[in-house]
């Protein structure tokens, strides 16, 4: 895959006087900017917009809707258009169901927030359903900004069109390479330390730091109640940690252009026959499976986690700034993503697409289709480039040579929001939005501490020459597709708890493989493998 061209790291002037209707486009001449007359008065008639999203955790910490955020604040402001958003409940299983409840209702908002690649039969197929608005004449005649962003980056063009030419939403779009990762290994450095214990590269090194973490109280409190590692079921989804060691992922991938599946591969085998040994030698959480974030809050918090794996932000910074005013010797670093040989390259680790998937598609019930393109498209023009990344000039952030450094209403918060809370309630660049997120705000979100970015650094050097790209089943392919992956992904799950916790032998391994392949992998194979023969035609 090509590296995207990177997009926020000029300085970008904050120009107030620019409005939804101009089109203004960073870098962009005068002709450029202008729309027709015509529609520039028909986009001054659109006051109002209903918008479904997921509620971000951040945000609703301390807020009750988007509504709430300075930025769509400031953005009514400047246009006029006021937004009724209207938020699924939390959780990714609830939030599909209530979906799944708005498309049978057939009632759908002007806007719909969401991983269309995830709809039964792909984005296209909600065309075809006339769901949602393919949006490429009205992109092409009323969103210069947006246009200008894929036309330079023939990437992130190729990932927000459909096999069939279709682009259906406004992308939320991560602007550099250093943005798609910011997960992996996490470890307790101050327990190395006084084990006297290098950081651990190997399997087999891991092997020796959980059991010391296990048997000599790193902790130091006199009793045997060290965890030595969390790994849940998400987090190995999500990032390939130990299982890439193995050279596979926990899903689809592809070896050359021929995909393959991780979970039946003999690697997999190798990777359970790890993880069942560690834990029931105690060196994994035996409560994996059921460790929900709060659980995980009071074991690191406990002072009874060793290592798990987490964000640099959310999971690392966070804790070192929780632990730091009660222990001051407290010290988490991310390590590298293990390997079987020492000096071996990680093959698998966290990498996110330049363009993940979600995006604010119109939806067949809007009457202001093409003022509500102009209304996106602003997102992606200067002005709502700060405003998505950084919010509100002087209250947020402040222009320092030309750098948006955050205020102290953020970095410090006076209410004593961690700085994720704080974000949240100005700007969306923590976690998505219709934009192209600014690497600036990581440098000082994952940056509050060295160890953050020095982590980052860390856990981008896997290859990842093996990652799917975002291919998607055709309208054909999509109604089997889903059906054999919903019953494979549960018993897939099923059966990795029950490995790792020994309630099955591993010698049932092949009866395991017998299994998935009677449920129709290898057709779920052959659909990934048609899928990614037309993304390579894209």
């Amino acid at each position: 895959m090509k590296r995207p061209a990177k997009y926020g790291t000029a300085v970008l002037t904050l120009t107030l006087a620019l409005s939804v209707v101009s089109g203004c486009v960073p870098g962009s001449n005068k002709a450029s900017q202008k729309v027709d007359s015509k529609e520039g008065a028909a986009a001054a008639k659109l006051t109002s917009l209903s918008y479904w999203a997921a509620f971000n955790p951040a945000a609703a910490a301390t807020m009750k809707s988007y509504n709430e955020m300075e930025v769509y604040k400031e953005l009514e402001r400047i246009t006029g258009v006021k937004v009724d958003f209207q938020h699924p409940p939390q959780g990714a299983t609830a939030e599909k169901e209530q979906f799944n409840l708005m498309l049978t209702s057939g009632n759908l908002p002007d806007v719909v927030e969401y991983n269309w690649n995830t709809y039964p039969g792909g984005p296209e197929k909600a065309i075809k359903d006339n769901r949602i608005v393919k949006l490429n004449d009205y992109i092409d005649k009323y969103a210069p900004n947006y246009k200008k962003v894929l036309d330079s980056n023939p990437e992130w063009k190729k990932q927000v069109t459909t096999d069939d030419g279709s682009i259906v939403g406004f992308h939320f779009i991560r602007g550099d390479r250093s943005l798609q990762v910011f997960k992996g290994p996490i470890i307790r450095k101050d327990w190395l330390d006084k084990l006297g214990l290098k950081q651990p590269t190997t399997i087999d090194e891991w092997y020796n730091v959980l059991k010391a973490f296990k048997e000599k109280d790193p902790n130091g409190n006199g009793k045997a109640d060290e965890i030595p590692l969390l790994l849940t079921l998400s987090e190995l989804k999500n990032s390939h940690a130990f299982i890439g060691a193995y050279g596979i992922p926990n899903s689809f991938y592809k070896e050359g252009n021929t995909v393959k599946y991780g979970p039946i591969e003999p690697g997999y085998k190798e990777f359970l026959t790890t993880m069942s040994k560690w834990y029931k030698e105690g060196l994994i959480d035996k409560d994996f499976a059921a460790t929900d974030t709060k659980l995980l809050d009071a074991k690191v918090t406990g002072n009874q986690l060793g290592a798990m794996i987490g964000n640099a932000g959310g999971g690392l910074g966070k804790y070192m700034s929780l632990m730091s005013p009660k222990d001051k010797s407290f010290k988490l670093t991310g390590v590298p993503y293990p390997v079987l040989k020492a000096g071996e390259k990680p093959q698998f680790g966290h990498l996110d697409q330049p363009v993940p998937g979600k995006s604010a598609a119109i939806s067949t019930s809007n009457k202001n289709i093409v003022e509500t393109v102009k209304w996106l498209d602003m997102g992606y023009g200067e002005q709502g480039h700060m405003l998505f990344n950084f919010g509100k000039e002087g209250v947020s952030y402040k222009l320092e040579n030309g750098y948006p450094k955050y205020a102290d209403i953020i970095t410090k918060n006076p209410e004593g929001l961690p700085m994720s809370q704080a974000m949240a309630k100005h700007n969306r660049a923590s976690w998505d939005g219709i934009m192209v997120q600014d690497k600036r705000y990581s440098e000082q979100f994952q940056g509050q501490i060295p160890e953050q970015l020095e982590s980052i650094n860390i856990w981008s050097t896997p290859t990842n020459e093996k990652e799917m790209p975002p291919v998607t089943p055709n309208k054909e392919e999509s109604t089997k597709y889903a059906a054999v992956m919903t019953d494979i992904n549960t018993y897939r799950d099923e059966m990795y708890n029950k490995f790792v916790m020994g309630a099955e032998p591993i010698e049932n391994f092949d009866k395991y493989v017998k299994t998935l392949k009677s449920m129709g992998i290898d057709d779920a194979i052959k659909i990934q493998q048609a899928a990614l023969e037309r993304y390579n035609k894209r």
